[in-house]
């Protein structure tokens, strides 16, 4: 008698369980990991913003992006890398081969971004900050002749964020430092008639650096070149001849910043 009313409250119990299974079905999905939104971390690397703020360059070719500036010459800690997908690494006056004392810490966070797979892009100094960060002070040095002003930049090697534009590509440069001899896993893939190293990625991760900036357009460079004479550096002859070149920029900047932010489509 004792088993069977057991087994009864066995098969009540079971009953029960599938009922309340049933009922909570429909509201129970399985769903795949949503992808990541795409967040841009722009590390703001100006020295002189009321001259040169290249925070408001690089968004202008974002379309809408989201994105946020953190200016790293006053920065009182580093940002989280927790909500970002892509990071740019802006041009300065500064120089790494007498680094600021800022630089160090910019290049721990620029080392995490590398370590976390986040898609990096460097423009001039964040050009020479990438290999700086990833291979050594040793591989950033003085230009032997300084580029200020519109350059042709001759690719040598085929990488999908090129592909299909001119080549060679003009835009604006404005440089004293170089990259120089990047080690593996560093390939270059282009370069201009005084600088061998102006475009580069690290293997075959998302990591470029570019020495121009081809996120400035004409007018902003003939801006900040007259500024820069009446403000900073007087009659000197590299931006003297510069005010007076004819601009000549192949406008790739819309097609590269694109081809960036969908990186994870990029071979």
């Amino acid at each position: 008698m004792r088993e069977s009313r057991l087994w009864l409250l066995i098969a009540i119990g079971v009953g029960l369980a599938v009922g309340i299974a049933a009922n909570l079905a429909p509201y129970i999905e399985c769903r795949s990991p949503e992808p990541p939104v795409t967040r841009v971390l722009i590390l703001d690397n100006s020295l002189n913003r009321p001259i040169y703020r290249p925070v408001n360059q690089w968004r202008r070719h974002l379309d809408g992006v989201p994105s946020d500036a953190v200016h790293m010459p006053s920065a009182k800690e580093l940002p989280s890398l927790d909500d970002y997908t892509h990071v740019i690494i802006t041009g300065s006056t500064a120089s790494l081969v007498a680094p600021p004392a800022w630089a160090d810490a910019e290049a721990e966070l620029v080392r995490e971004a590398a370590e976390r797979s986040l898609a990096i892009l460097g423009s001039c100094f964040g050009h020479q900050m990438l290999v700086y960060t990833l291979s050594g002070h040793e591989h950033v040095a003085r230009a032997a002749s300084p580029e200020v002003g519109w350059i042709a930049v001759e690719m040598s090697a085929e990488d999908a964020l090129f592909a299909d534009l001119p080549n060679p590509w003009h835009a604006f440069a404005w440089h004293y430092d170089e990259v120089v001899d990047p080690p593996p896993p560093w390939r270059v893939l282009g370069s201009s008639s005084v600088c061998g190293v102006h475009v580069i990625r690290y293997g075959d991760a998302p990591i470029w650096g570019l020495q121009s900036h081809p996120e400035a357009t004409p007018c902003d460079a003939k801006t900040l070149l007259l500024l820069q004479r009446l403000f900073r550096d007087g009659n000197s002859v590299e931006t003297c001849v510069a005010i007076c070149q004819e601009p000549q920029d192949d406008k790739i900047i819309g097609v590269l910043v694109e081809r960036f932010l969908a990186t994870g489509a990029v071979p």
